[in-house]
């Protein structure tokens, strides 16, 4: 149930590290045996996880693209979880970036430039794989350097798109009279 790996790599090591020692308390060996070699295997896992230099990049689409459309289409219902309100209708307002990890199209932006020069992100979208908030300090640390943009905005979507918003540094402010998450390069809203 789980979307990110490190977080289930990190339960299950948990889990039979304490199956483990239950085992060799118990003298139920084949217990300690396999929860032991299950406390290795993730151990090893976790070590090539945090060892491994990710290699990140924001590469703009074109609006009218069609892998934009198969990749909306595709994660279509994952989207509505996250922001219901999102409905894909592109304008020359509208700038889209695929984010890479690892060569991999991993995640999306999908936003609309404001007069004051300005952004409001109407899709922040990660697929479930690579949730671990890795991506998202990479694209809002780099994306004003990309776009030139003094402000970035987001509706909160439902909470746990609220959450995450609060940990990558937006701020909850008010934007012509609807409330919306701020992020500023200097952090002023």
């Amino acid at each position: 149930m789980m979307s990110g790996i490190v977080k289930l790599r990190i339960i299950n090591l948990t889990g039979a590290i304490f199956f483990a020692a239950y085992g060799l308390v118990k003298g139920v060996y084949p217990v300690a045996f396999v929860n032991g070699f299950i406390c290795i295997v993730d151990i090893y896992y976790l070590y090539d996880i945090f060892k491994v230099k990710e290699y990140f990049r924001i590469l703009e689409m074109d609006r009218d693209s069609d892998y934009l459309t198969y990749f909306l289409e595709f994660h279509a219902n994952e989207i509505k979880k996250y922001i219901p309100s999102f409905h894909y209708t592109p304008n020359q307002d509208n700038t889209v970036f695929f984010i890479l990890r690892n060569s991999i199209p991993a995640g999306l932006i999908f936003s609309r430039r404001r007069s004051d020069n300005s952004l409001f992100i109407e899709l922040d979208f990660v697929i479930p794989g690579y949730r671990d908030l890795m991506i998202g300090k990479y694209v809002y640390k780099n994306i004003f350097n990309k776009t030139g943009a003094s402000k970035l905005f987001s509706y909160s979507g439902n909470p746990k798109h609220e959450k995450y918003l609060r940990k990558m540094g937006f701020e909850k402010t008010d934007l012509d009279g609807i409330p919306v998450y701020c992020l500023n390069s200097d952090h002023q809203c």
